[in-house]
């Protein structure tokens, strides 16, 4: 269904006279954003760009320079200051799959679903070989298979995954549900907790098993095992993938890994333990970039035009790195396209702002949060001691983009209810196309933490979760095609609405009072070595 693409200044000269008397909303402005984010939309032209044109967006990898390259380029060209890269420090080794072939010859032919771990090496050529099945919990387990794996094709006795079907219609919020969340009430900030009980069984059993991977993982290199096969995340063709060995670039030499579709891997399995000879071919070539370790996030602001407010920042932002399997479309290019879509807006309405405003698409988001993080700690602080910097004091919010091609359904506060009331009147604008909620709740995950983290607001949007988290969400069906159109151009307008109406303001959006500083977690006990 199509967005209304007319709005009357009638409708919102009525808003302006909100319930909420010391905030406005400038309809004219308004108005003007609206009609450039609906009617003259450049989002999926940017989306584009970001994903068939520039390829997957791994960290460190080539597609994640071409799409920085381009972003940068583009904001350069719609007349944005300061477009730029700027490092944020050390990240590792990029990584990017350059062949993929992998097929059963033996009892049939048969080309199977599946994705190169992410940092695993390829096959060096084309290999062919027998599937073994490997079962192991100890040392003493895995010698058992000592010198019979030269070669051989691995596959672990993995349960097949509980079948999901995926919902033929997108997944979107309720009004009943958007209720629920907008009664959410403000759990009372104490220290942030920043490990799990480290002698708890769970975490335990989770180093246990770390170790044991380890071990499995040298023992494979040792045995000079041709190829892994694991079941991927996923059903109906689509993989879920992950990495299989560290972007660190001291880390040590793993075997090649495929992540297998669950009917693949769960066909192959059921044939080698029902004592049939499987054989499989494959030619995987992959390959690392070691010659720029540093990560990098792309840099662009307008500047402010206020003499006494032209110093305060306000930030928009979502980062630009995916996963690997698909082009990582609604992980997160959708966010970085809804962002650079604002600046757009923002520039083509002749938008003098007061206050600078300033994106940033970040990198290695995936990873850990390591762009926005960084440039969190390069300009505003650190978490860990709550040592501020003065550009601290000078960032007014943070809004954030991050969870799929969803439309905007309102905002998370982050815990932030002083700032409760001036979004409730940002929204009123909106209703007609679907926003209108305003959550004390917090959501994680995701870039806009890194800010929270030392004391500045930073907010992450409500969006409807389409397929996000059934199909798309780090899988091979993160494409162009799962974008909705729509759904972006509301976004986009919105974030500008939002940008435009903190720039005005004669104060900065209230905050939270400061984290405090959590103690350092007890020493873990020692793991009990893997028996021989």
């Amino acid at each position: 269904m199509k967005l209304k693409l007319l709005y009357t200044c009638i409708a919102l000269t009525g808003l302006t006279a909100s319930a909420f008397a010391q905030e406005t909303v400038d309809a004219a402005s308004v108005a003007k954003i609206r009609e450039e984010g609906l009617n003259h939309s450049k989002v999926m032209e940017i989306a584009f760009n970001l994903t068939d044109v520039s390829g997957p967006r791994l960290a460190g990898s080539p597609g994640l320079k071409r799409a920085q390259d381009w972003a940068v380029s583009q904001l350069k060209d719609w007349g944005m200051a300061n477009s730029k890269l700027e490092a944020w420090g050390k990240f590792g080794k990029g990584w990017e799959v350059q062949k993929n072939y992998a097929a059963i010859t033996v009892p049939y032919y048969h080309a199977i679903i599946a994705i190169p771990k992410a940092w695993t090496p390829g096959t060096n050529g084309a290999i062919k070989g027998d599937v073994v099945l490997v079962k192991a919990d100890s040392l003493a387990d895995l010698n058992k298979y000592k010198g019979n794996l030269a070669g051989k094709i691995v596959i672990f006795d993995t349960k097949p995954l509980t079948e999901r079907t995926f919902k033929a219609d997108a997944a979107r919020y309720t009004e009943e549900e958007l209720d629920k969340m907008a009664l959410a009430t403000m759990a009372p900030r104490g220290a942030r907790n920043t490990a799990f009980d480290p002698n708890s069984p769970a975490m335990a059993a989770r180093r246990k098993a770390i170790a044991m991977r380890a071990a499995m993982t040298t023992f494979f290199v040792d045995q000079k095992v041709g190829l892994i096969l694991s079941q991927g995340r996923g059903t109906d063709g689509t993989v879920f993938t992950t990495n299989g060995a560290s972007y660190a670039d001291t880390a040590k030499t793993v075997a090649p890994e495929l992540e297998t579709s669950s009917e693949d891997f769960q066909r192959i399995l059921r044939l080698v333990k029902a004592g049939k000879k499987v054989e499989l071919e494959a030619d995987i070539k992959t390959e690392f970039f070691t010659n720029d370790l540093q990560g990098y996030n792309v840099v662009a602001e307008i500047p402010g035009t206020d003499k006494k407010l032209k110093d305060q920042v306000i930030m928009i932002g979502g980062h630009l790195d995916s996963w690997h399997a698909g082009t990582g479309a609604t992980d997160n290019a959708a966010g970085s396209a809804v962002m650079m879509e604002a600046m757009r807006i923002l520039k083509a309405t002749g938008f003098k702002p007061k206050r600078t405003i300033r994106i940033a698409l970040w990198s290695s988001e995936e990873q850990g949060l390591f762009g926005s993080r960084g440039y969190v700690a390069a300009h505003f602080g650190d978490p860990k001691t709550m040592a501020l910097k003065p550009e601290q004091a000078k960032l007014d919010a943070y809004y954030n983009l991050d969870n799929g091609t969803g439309k905007i359904r309102g905002i998370y506060l982050q815990g932030d209810s002083a700032a409760g009331p001036l979004f409730k009147t940002w929204l009123e604008p909106f209703k007609d196309l679907g926003a209108t909620t305003v959550t004390v709740s917090n959501t994680g995950g995701t870039d806009h933490q890194s800010f929270d983290a030392v004391g500045l607001p930073g907010f992450q949007f409500i969006q409807d979760a389409i397929d996000y988290g059934t199909r798309t969400h780090h899988s091979n069906q993160d494409t162009y095609d799962r974008l909705v159109e729509d759904d972006l151009k509301q976004a986009a307008t919105i974030v500008a609405s939002f940008v435009y109406n903190t720039s005005e303001r004669k104060e900065m959006v209230p905050r939270k009072p400061l984290p405090t500083v959590a103690p350092p977690p007890p020493p873990a006990a020692p793991v009990a070595p893997a028996k021989n």
